[in-house]
Protein backbone atom coordinates (compact mmCIF):
# COMPACT_ATOMS: atom_id res chain seq x y z
CA UNK A 1 0.00 0.00 0.00
CA UNK A 2 1.02 3.55 -0.30
CA UNK A 3 0.31 6.33 1.80
CA UNK A 4 1.10 9.98 2.25
CA UNK A 5 1.41 12.05 5.76
CA UNK A 6 2.38 15.61 6.01
CA UNK A 7 3.45 18.34 8.60
CA UNK A 8 4.07 16.26 11.41
CA UNK A 9 6.24 19.37 12.77
CA UNK A 10 8.08 17.72 15.63
CA UNK A 11 4.70 15.40 16.61
CA UNK A 12 6.95 12.44 16.99
CA UNK A 13 4.86 10.32 19.39
CA UNK A 14 1.36 10.79 17.01
CA UNK A 15 3.82 10.06 14.12
CA UNK A 16 4.79 6.67 15.84
CA UNK A 17 1.08 6.41 16.53
CA UNK A 18 -0.32 7.00 12.99
CA UNK A 19 1.95 4.25 11.70
CA UNK A 20 0.48 1.66 14.13
CA UNK A 21 -3.19 2.76 13.02
CA UNK A 22 -2.04 2.48 9.09
CA UNK A 23 -0.04 -1.02 10.22
CA UNK A 24 2.74 0.27 8.31
CA UNK A 25 5.16 -2.67 7.08
CA UNK A 26 8.06 -2.80 5.04
CA UNK A 27 5.87 -3.61 2.57
CA UNK A 28 4.05 -0.39 2.20
CA UNK A 29 5.38 3.25 1.09
CA UNK A 30 5.05 6.38 3.01
CA UNK A 31 5.37 9.58 1.16
CA UNK A 32 5.92 12.85 3.75
CA UNK A 33 5.03 16.02 2.31
CA UNK A 34 7.40 18.24 4.11
CA UNK A 35 7.90 19.87 7.45
CA UNK A 36 8.58 17.36 9.02
CA UNK A 37 10.48 19.62 11.82
CA UNK A 38 10.21 22.50 13.74
CA UNK A 39 7.38 23.74 16.15
CA UNK A 40 6.39 20.36 18.27
CA UNK A 41 8.32 18.89 20.66
CA UNK A 42 10.81 16.29 19.06
CA UNK A 43 11.76 17.27 15.21
CA UNK A 44 15.15 15.35 15.31
CA UNK A 45 13.59 12.52 16.36
CA UNK A 46 11.08 12.10 13.75
CA UNK A 47 14.01 12.80 11.52
CA UNK A 48 15.95 9.86 13.04
CA UNK A 49 13.24 7.66 12.88
CA UNK A 50 12.63 8.57 8.83
CA UNK A 51 16.27 7.99 8.25
CA UNK A 52 16.12 4.75 9.07
CA UNK A 53 12.63 4.08 7.17
CA UNK A 54 14.23 2.73 3.05
CA UNK A 55 10.43 2.73 2.39
CA UNK A 56 9.22 6.48 3.58
CA UNK A 57 10.41 9.08 0.37
CA UNK A 58 9.98 12.55 1.64
CA UNK A 59 9.79 15.56 0.08
CA UNK A 60 10.62 19.53 1.09
CA UNK A 61 8.37 21.71 2.70
CA UNK A 62 8.83 25.36 3.66
CA UNK A 63 10.37 24.76 7.15
CA UNK A 64 13.38 22.08 5.74
CA UNK A 65 14.19 24.96 3.15
CA UNK A 66 14.76 27.44 6.06
CA UNK A 67 16.04 25.24 8.53
CA UNK A 68 18.54 23.58 5.26
CA UNK A 69 20.00 27.40 4.81
CA UNK A 70 21.05 28.44 8.40
CA UNK A 71 22.48 24.55 9.20
CA UNK A 72 24.61 24.65 6.28
CA UNK A 73 26.38 27.93 7.15
CA UNK A 74 26.29 27.10 11.41
CA UNK A 75 28.02 24.09 10.26
CA UNK A 76 31.27 26.03 8.93
CA UNK A 77 34.18 25.99 10.87
CA UNK A 78 33.91 28.63 13.56
CA UNK A 79 36.73 31.33 13.00
CA UNK A 80 36.76 35.10 14.55
CA UNK A 81 36.39 35.65 10.64
CA UNK A 82 33.53 33.59 9.96
CA UNK A 83 32.01 35.18 13.16
CA UNK A 84 32.10 38.29 12.07
CA UNK A 85 30.66 37.15 8.20
CA UNK A 86 27.34 35.81 10.26
CA UNK A 87 26.91 39.14 11.93
CA UNK A 88 27.24 40.98 9.32
CA UNK A 89 25.54 38.72 6.59
CA UNK A 90 21.84 37.86 5.74
CA UNK A 91 22.28 34.64 7.56
CA UNK A 92 21.67 36.47 10.85
CA UNK A 93 18.17 37.75 9.60
CA UNK A 94 17.56 33.64 7.99
CA UNK A 95 18.28 32.31 11.72
CA UNK A 96 15.74 34.75 12.83
CA UNK A 97 12.43 34.35 10.62
CA UNK A 98 13.77 30.84 10.84
CA UNK A 99 13.29 30.75 15.10
CA UNK A 100 10.23 32.79 14.65
CA UNK A 101 8.59 30.32 12.39
CA UNK A 102 8.94 27.46 15.02
CA UNK A 103 12.45 26.52 14.39
CA UNK A 104 14.06 27.38 18.15
CA UNK A 105 13.52 23.36 19.20
CA UNK A 106 15.14 22.16 15.48
CA UNK A 107 18.33 24.19 16.33
CA UNK A 108 18.52 23.09 20.32
CA UNK A 109 18.01 19.77 19.74
CA UNK A 110 20.51 19.99 16.52
CA UNK A 111 23.12 21.51 18.68
CA UNK A 112 22.93 18.49 21.01
CA UNK A 113 23.78 15.70 18.37
CA UNK A 114 27.23 14.73 17.96
CA UNK A 115 28.90 15.99 15.04
CA UNK A 116 28.70 13.37 12.47
CA UNK A 117 24.69 12.91 13.66
CA UNK A 118 24.26 16.38 12.24
CA UNK A 119 26.08 15.84 9.14
CA UNK A 120 23.88 12.72 8.77
CA UNK A 121 21.13 14.80 9.02
CA UNK A 122 21.64 17.29 7.18
CA UNK A 123 22.91 14.80 3.96
CA UNK A 124 19.46 13.87 4.62
CA UNK A 125 17.37 16.96 4.10
CA UNK A 126 19.35 18.03 1.69
CA UNK A 127 18.69 14.60 -0.39
CA UNK A 128 14.23 15.84 0.24
CA UNK A 129 12.69 15.59 -3.29
CA UNK A 130 10.77 18.60 -4.86
CA UNK A 131 7.69 16.55 -5.84
CA UNK A 132 6.70 12.92 -6.61
CA UNK A 133 4.74 11.43 -9.32
CA UNK A 134 2.71 8.65 -8.16
CA UNK A 135 0.17 5.65 -9.43
CA UNK A 136 -1.73 3.80 -6.81
CA UNK A 137 -5.04 2.06 -7.04
CA UNK A 138 -5.56 2.72 -10.48
CA UNK A 139 -5.71 6.41 -10.09
CA UNK A 140 -2.23 9.01 -10.70
CA UNK A 141 -1.12 11.59 -8.03
CA UNK A 142 1.28 14.44 -7.75
CA UNK A 143 2.53 15.29 -4.53
CA UNK A 144 3.71 18.39 -3.54
CA UNK A 145 4.30 20.12 0.05
CA UNK A 146 2.27 22.99 -0.67
CA UNK A 147 1.03 23.62 -4.59
CA UNK A 148 1.70 24.46 -7.96
CA UNK A 149 2.31 28.62 -7.72
CA UNK A 150 1.70 30.00 -11.35
CA UNK A 151 0.06 26.75 -12.60
CA UNK A 152 -0.24 26.30 -16.31
CA UNK A 153 -1.49 23.15 -18.13
CA UNK A 154 1.78 24.01 -20.41
CA UNK A 155 4.15 23.45 -17.88
CA UNK A 156 6.08 19.91 -16.63
CA UNK A 157 6.47 19.66 -12.94
CA UNK A 158 10.03 20.34 -13.51
CA UNK A 159 9.59 23.51 -14.80
CA UNK A 160 8.45 24.81 -11.17
CA UNK A 161 10.60 26.37 -8.88
CA UNK A 162 11.11 25.01 -5.50
CA UNK A 163 9.54 28.65 -4.41
CA UNK A 164 7.12 27.98 -6.50
CA UNK A 165 6.19 24.34 -4.88
CA UNK A 166 6.74 25.20 -1.09
CA UNK A 167 5.20 28.19 -0.06
CA UNK A 168 1.79 29.18 -2.08
CA UNK A 169 -0.97 26.74 -0.81
CA UNK A 170 -3.02 24.92 -3.26
CA UNK A 171 -6.57 26.41 -4.31
CA UNK A 172 -8.86 23.19 -3.26
CA UNK A 173 -11.55 25.37 -5.94
CA UNK A 174 -9.42 25.04 -8.69
CA UNK A 175 -8.71 21.73 -11.10
CA UNK A 176 -5.33 21.48 -11.65
CA UNK A 177 -5.44 18.28 -13.30
CA UNK A 178 -8.45 16.24 -14.69
CA UNK A 179 -6.91 13.32 -14.73
CA UNK A 180 -4.81 13.31 -11.53
CA UNK A 181 -4.39 14.61 -7.96
CA UNK A 182 -2.73 17.15 -6.21
CA UNK A 183 -1.99 16.15 -3.04
CA UNK A 184 -0.38 18.47 -0.75
CA UNK A 185 0.05 19.75 2.72
CA UNK A 186 0.90 23.37 4.16
CA UNK A 187 -1.94 24.50 5.16
CA UNK A 188 -3.83 23.25 7.68
CA UNK A 189 -7.29 22.48 7.03
CA UNK A 190 -8.55 24.09 10.46
CA UNK A 191 -8.07 27.01 8.24
CA UNK A 192 -11.76 26.39 6.63
CA UNK A 193 -14.50 27.11 8.31
CA UNK A 194 -16.29 24.12 9.83
CA UNK A 195 -13.41 22.10 9.50
CA UNK A 196 -12.00 20.20 12.43
CA UNK A 197 -8.90 18.41 11.50
CA UNK A 198 -9.99 16.44 8.70
CA UNK A 199 -9.00 15.58 5.10
CA UNK A 200 -10.33 17.23 2.52
CA UNK A 201 -10.70 15.96 -1.16
CA UNK A 202 -12.79 18.08 -3.75
CA UNK A 203 -11.86 19.11 -7.51
CA UNK A 204 -8.92 16.38 -7.61
CA UNK A 205 -7.43 17.90 -4.72
CA UNK A 206 -6.46 15.98 -1.58
CA UNK A 207 -5.14 18.18 1.23
CA UNK A 208 -3.73 16.07 4.20
CA UNK A 209 -2.50 19.04 6.85
CA UNK A 210 -5.17 18.50 9.47
CA UNK A 211 -3.09 21.04 11.95
CA UNK A 212 -1.87 18.34 14.55
CA UNK A 213 0.49 21.20 16.16
CA UNK A 214 -2.49 23.67 16.28
CA UNK A 215 -4.68 21.32 18.03
CA UNK A 216 -6.51 19.11 15.18
CA UNK A 217 -4.93 16.18 14.01
CA UNK A 218 -2.33 14.08 12.57
CA UNK A 219 -3.84 12.38 9.09
CA UNK A 220 -2.58 10.31 6.50
CA UNK A 221 -4.00 8.61 3.49
CA UNK A 222 -3.91 5.55 1.90
CA UNK A 223 -3.47 6.42 -2.46
CA UNK A 224 -4.37 3.05 -2.69
CA UNK A 225 -8.52 3.48 -1.79
CA UNK A 226 -8.24 6.98 -0.24
CA UNK A 227 -8.81 5.95 3.44
CA UNK A 228 -7.94 8.36 6.00
CA UNK A 229 -6.01 7.59 9.31
CA UNK A 230 -6.26 10.01 11.84
CA UNK A 231 -4.29 10.44 15.33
Amino acid sequence: MIYVMSDIHGEYEAYRELLRKMRFSDRDELFILGDCIDRGPEPVRVLKDMMLRPNVFPIIGNHEYMALKVLRQLMKEITEESCNEIKNSALMQELLLWQQDGGAVTLEQFQKLELDERYDILEYLEEFSLYEEVEAGGKSFVLVHAGLDNFSEERELSDYSLHELIFKPADLERVYFKDRYLVTGHLPTLAEKGNEGTVMIRNNNISIDCGKVFGGRLAAVCLDDLKEFYV
